[in-house]
Parts: structure tokens; C-alpha cells; sequence
């Protein structure tokens, strides 16, 4: 195998759990006839197809979607006017066939899909798709998992979306295998979705490729500016504990978004004095306010500083679980990736939030790093709660 496998590819990549694994490394190549199958296809609409793993029919003849499901996927695409492989590139989360002891095809291990993401990963560098189409949970943890911090979940949960990822500046849409398609029926309700999900690929072809403006996150120690905001504004607060009630609860940091693109960030004044332009924003029933889950907000509000918070006008996290009831996509970090592909902005700050907050942030760097988070998902929340009313026509 040396002569096959480069240097580089040898190497490895880091796997988000610190060990590392390469092309090399995961002992596919042993026992596949097409090693590293290449990507395929003739690209002219600009769809990268990703789907599992090569199968037997794809393992012999050295190329994607060649056996039964390859055929639906053909097929559905043509109903839609693209053509599989004259119109899209083709690759799999991992490029040599994975077969059980048996010699039967088996899914991917997440060590093998660890171990073949760069070759999807400069599969979407050097041909720069529009739309990136994942297939099954194996290609959506390929893609989106060694990003993603959280609680995974299943291919459920992230079927549907189309996602305009700002790390790969394309449309991400991800959908069911058709293998998984074929098995439940092409008529059951599964091949019913599948088909709308695929619906959406047409979709973003039609579509510009969303670029969203920097925000604009002012850090202020001086709260008097906030006298002069008037229009709607997003509110986060960052905090010690889950809960108020007990003795040593404080809001360290708060946030104050009164645009899609601007914030004010700030550690909360210790004097009721220099509260006062924060207490009177929060009281002021002429300025409506959104928050991502406001009885956070507003319980936090009526037990640390003794205020009823008047004008409350817009609950993100509501209005997500009424657009789609679906369980686990309701989180600001959920939605903020789904919704304007911003995959990850917590891990940076994710150690030091909890009890340690306010110890951890008598360090400047760690402050402004905190400040910037505070601020980012006030910013979320504000950009959330405008594409929300829009959907919903309020």
C-alpha cells in the first residue's frame, strides 16, 4: 500500500477526541477491490452528493451508487430535472468498502469515518459545491459532527434543514439514506419525506449563498448608552447557576442586541446605581423584548433585581417548537447553526461558564471571550425572532 497512499494521507487528521486517525489507518484498503474510490460525476449544477460507504456493486466497479439505492437516487433526481452523474459529484464518508467478517457490507464505524473525512473535506475545497447533500447519518456525521459539541442525535433530527454553512459557503442539505428509503418502501411515509427533503436541493440552486455581516459586538462598562435605545431588543443574560433562588446566584453578564447586527455586552454593574439604565431598558413596556426561553430572562430579572420585565414580545424557543415539534432542535445553538450555519461559537467559553464564571472572568481575556459569547447569542436571538415572524407572517 505505500505506493498508494501518500505521505500526507498517512499522517492523519486530529479527531475531535484528541487521537489521530488518517486514510491509512482505519484498515479498510484490506479488504476492498476500489481503494479510496474517487469522486464521480459530472459536477455541471454544482450537488455533491455524500453518501455512506461504497457498497458490493460500487466496490466493483469503482464508482458511487451503482447498486439498488443508487437507482432511486437516480431516479428521484431525475424527476426533478438533475441527472445524478452528469450533473452532480458523488462521494461517500468513507471511500473504501467497510464489510463485517462475513464479507457483508456493514455501516461505517465512526473511527473509519474519522479517518476518511479529509478526503471528503478536500473533496469540498477543491470543487466548491452549492449544495452539499447528505445521505444518511453516516454522511451528516462526517460533516457535521467533528463540529458539533452538543448531543448529536439522529438523522431524524437533522433531516429537513437546508443549511447555509458558513465554514463551506453551501446550501447543506440533509436527508435519509435511500438505502433506508428502499427498506421502509418508496410509498411509506419515510419515502414521502425523503422526496421533500430532496425537494430542497432544487430549491437552493435557485438561491444566493447567504453571507451574514459581522457582528458588531460593543463592550461597555458605562450602561448610560442603553438610555437611548427605543426600538426592539434581545436579551441574554449569562449566569452563575441554572436557578436565582439560592444564596450566591448572581447574572454576571448581560447582552443587549437592539439590531440583527449590533449589541451592547457587559459584566453587570455591582451598584443598583449603575443598574439603573439596564432596570429602566427592562421596564420600559414601550420597548419590546424577545429572549431565547424568557422565563429565563424574566425570572432571573424578578428575583435578582426585584423588577417585573414589561414588553416581553417574541419566545424564540417557543416559536421554534411551534414551526417544528420535533424533539432536540429547539436550543439557540441548534437553530443558529440550522438557520444561518454558524456551527459553533460555545467552545471557546463552554469550560468556564457555571459556578467558576465570575472567578474565571477577573482575567481580561477571559472576560472579553465571555462578553463576545453573551453577545453572540443575544444576536442570534434577535436574527432568529426576525426569520421567525417573517415565517409566521407577525
Amino acid at each position: 500500500m505505500e505506493g498508494f497512499f501518500s505521505k500526507k494521507e498517512v499522517e492523519s487528521i486530529i479527531r475531535p477526541g484528541g487521537r489521530k486517525t488518517g486514510c491509512f489507518q482505519c484498515g479498510l484498503h484490506a479488504n476492498c477491490l476500489t481503494l479510496k474510490m474517487e469522486p464521480y460525476g459530472g459536477f455541471k449544477k454544482k450537488i455533491l452528493n455524500i453518501g455512506e460507504a461504497p457498497g458490493e456493486w460500487e466496490d466493483k466497479k469503482g464508482k458511487p451508487w451503482q447498486g439498488k439505492t443508487g437507482e432511486l437516487l437516480r431516479k428521484q433526481y431525475a424527476k426533478m430535472g438533475i441527472n445524478l452523474f452528469e450533473d452532480c459529484l458523488n462521494i461517500n464518508a468513507v471511500n473504501c468498502r467497510p464489510v463485517d467478517e462475513k464479507g457483508n457490507n456493514r455501516t461505517p464505524t465512526s473511527i473509519e469515518i474519522d479517518s476518511c473525512r479529509k478526503n471528503v473535506l478536500e473533496c469540498i475545497h477543491q470543487n466548491k459545491p452549492q449544495v452539499i447533500v447528505l445521505l444518511g447519518a453516516t454522511a451528516v456525521e462526517s460533516l457535521i459532527g467533528y463540529r458539533w459539541k452538543r448531543e448529536f442525535g439522529s438523522i431524524s433530527k437533522w433531516r429537513g434543514w437546508a443549511i447555509p454553512d458558513q465554514d463551506f459557503e453551501a446550501w447543506v442539505v440533509p436527508t435519509f439514506h435511500p438505502n433506508f428509503v428502499e427498506r421502509a418502501g418508496a410509498d411509506d411515509v419515510t419515502g414521502v419525506i425523503w422526496r421533500q427533503d430532496l425537494s430542497l436541493v432544487k430549491e437552493c440552486l435557485k438561491l444566493p449563498f447567504p453571507k451574514y455581516k459581522e457582528p458588531d459586538i460593543e463592550i461597555i462598562d458605562d450602561l448610560s448608552v442603553l438610555n437611548n435605545i427605543q426600538g426592539p431588543i434581545a436579551i441574554d443574560y449569562e449566569t452563575n447557576r441554572l436557578k436565582p433562588y439560592s444564596p450566591g446566584s448572581r447574572i454576571v453578564t448581560v447582552a443587549i442586541a437592539d439590531s440583527e447586527d449590533h449589541c451592547f455586552a457587559f459584566k453587570l454593574p455591582a451598584s443598583r446605581e449603575g443598574r439603573k439604565p439596564l432596570l429602566r431598558l427592562l421596564t420600559d413596556e414601550k420597548i419590546p423584548k424577545m429572549a431565547h426561553n424568557i422565563k429565563f430572562e424574566d425570572n432571573w430579572s424578578s428575583v435578582r433585581f426585584g423588577i417585573e420585565v414589561k414588553g416581553w414580545d417574541w419566545d424564540t424557543m417557543l416559536a421554534s417548537h411551534i414551526l417544528d415539534n420535533r424533539p432536540g432542535i429547539t436550543s439557540l445553538k441548534f437553530q443558529a447553526y440550522v438557520n444561518f450555519g454558524v456551527v459553533d461559537y460555545e467552545s471557546d467559553v463552554a469550560d468556564t461558564l457555571g459556578e467558576d464564571l465570575e472567578e474565571a472572568i477577573k482575567s481580561p481575556a477571559i472576560l472579553r471571550k465571555v462578553l463576545t459569547y453573551n453577545g453572540l447569542d443575544s444576536i442570534f436571538t434577535y436574527r432568529l425572532a426576525m426569520l421567525q415572524k417573517k415565517i409566521m407572517n407577525v
